[in-house]
């Protein structure tokens, strides 16, 4: 009898625990209603692998640090940019958020110079200037009716932006910030329908878009008209300047002008947004605990004493960062990283097909009982660098992960740190009594509605 060499049999894959299709209804309801809701309940009652049915869709979401990073890191080249950012291209175009393979690579390779530590070291004077303005506004607030932090948040993130990284004013464009809004709007709009509504229907959310992105194009061109005018030579190292640099290659005009605009209108998107809405949730999170507060005036007093800071004094700001830190734990400015698969994949025993939807979820993963100890408790404790720890890398990415690692977190942190010092040196903000602060899933985790505080002098 001879004997037949047999490969052996391939394990079988765990199979996917999740809600039953008959409960679609109800996922969608939340997937339209209570995004967050919709992905802890899957967490809480399934486990860290869980299949969600909705509609002719199936979501494969995974909520354990060794599963982020297989997704995210170690096999990043089988998952390129899914469920969310998908959407988001009908606003946002192939921006560096949305574009993948060589097209990505060129992007991130021109704007990677003006984020180095050097380059951003240079702009922290800037930052502290436009801090100071913002401390100026709200001390115009003391004594009287409450002011909506959210809003003056994203005021001074696009003077930021503006300063720091295009050399430019964008104060100009007075409707930046409401075109953003439709942008946003119409990204989850496409979320939560599946992108199956025809973009012509003139629904008015649909209309608002236009309006914003027509409003978008003219800012972009306005730009850069003006950094075209500039003397021969004249050209820095800022990002504008590098996009235009790198958009010259293009024969095609018509390619080129909606390669700025896309390239643009992301940066514009992403570079304020979610330091905005950081801000917002670590000032709300600083009147919940007033402790922190306390320890947060100190150290700038202690620190800056009467003077701006410096992005030597960063270092020393160690207790700012680390409330900014757990801000962003409890409240990640990116909540949820979407991905398809591009093969078939197996990781944690649980077989994933081609063409499948992946979820990664910070804002769950940042709550994980496993990992973190009252991990709806605020504590900035966690975060000192003096403290040791055993929790997984991957248990915390408020930034992302892997290549596609945001590429402004040390502008945002320096941001963060600096407004944060500032205003606690010389303010205190409170929420206005009885209003509900709720937390808003869109292409960031901001607040809803805004968030209206009381400004008082600092005692």
């Amino acid at each position: 009898m001879t004997a037949t060499n047999l490969a052996p049999a391939e394990p079988a894959a765990r199979p996917w625990p999740g809600p039953p299709r008959t409960q679609t209804p109800g996922l969608v309801w939340k997937l339209m209603r209570d995004r967050l809701a919709l992905m802890k309940t899957a967490a809480d009652g399934y486990g860290d692998a869980v299949r969600i049915a909705i509609g002719p869709k199936s979501l494969y979401f995974v909520n354990h640090p060794d599963y982020a990073k297989h997704v995210l890191a170690d096999n990043n080249a089988n998952y390129h940019k899914g469920i969310g950012l998908v959407q988001a291209r009908r606003a946002l175009g192939d921006g560096l958020l949305t574009s993948e393979g060589e097209l990505w690579r060129k992007q991130r390779s021109a704007i990677q110079p003006a984020f180095q530590a050097k380059r951003i070291s240079q702009q922290a004077p800037a930052v502290a200037q436009e801090a100071a303005g913002l401390v100026e506004r709200l001390r115009g607030h003391i004594g009287g009716g409450p002011v909506d932090v959210m809003h003056q948040m994203t005021g001074l993130t696009l003077g930021v932006l503006g300063r720091a990284l295009l050399d430019a004013d964008l104060g100009m464009h007075e409707g930046i910030g409401a075109s953003f809004e439709a942008m946003q709007d119409q990204a989850m709009f496409d979320v939560v329908t599946l992108s199956m509504v025809p973009a012509w229907l003139p629904l008015p959310k649909q209309l608002r878009f236009r309006r914003a992105r027509r409003e978008l194009q003219r800012v972009v061109d306005a730009l850069t008209t003006e950094r075209a005018a500039r003397p021969e030579g004249a050209d820095g190292q800022d990002v504008l300047s590098r996009l235009m640099l790198s958009t010259r290659q293009e024969t095609d005009s018509r390619i080129r002008d909606l390669r700025m605009r896309d390239e643009l209108v992301t940066l514009l998107l992403a570079g304020h947004e979610t330091t905005a809405s950081t801000l917002s949730w670590a000032f709300h999170l600083l009147h919940r605990n007033p402790w922190a507060w306390e320890r947060v005036h100190h150290e700038a007093t202690e620190v800056l004493g009467d003077r701006l800071p410096t992005f030597e004094d960063l270092n020393r700001l160690k207790y700012t960062s680390m409330v900014i830190e757990e801000t962003m734990r409890l409240y990640p400015p990116v909540w949820m990283l979407g991905r398809i698969a591009q093969g078939d994949d197996t990781f944690g025993g649980h077989r994933v097909r081609a063409g499948s939807d992946v979820v990664v979820c910070p804002y769950t993963m940042h709550r994980h009982p496993a990992f973190w100890d009252r991990p709806d408790r605020f504590d900035p404790e966690r975060f000192d660098p003096g403290t040791k720890h055993d929790r997984p890398r991957y248990a915390y990415i408020p930034f992302g992960a892997g290549p596609r690692f945001c590429v402004g977190n040390n502008l945002g942190m320096m941001e963060a740190a600096f407004v944060l010092a500032m205003v606690a040196r010389e303010l205190r903000l409170a929420t206005e009594p009885g209003y509900r602060v709720v937390p808003e899933p869109m292409l960031s985790l901001r607040v809803r509605g805004g968030l209206p505080m009381r400004v008082s002098a600092a005692e």
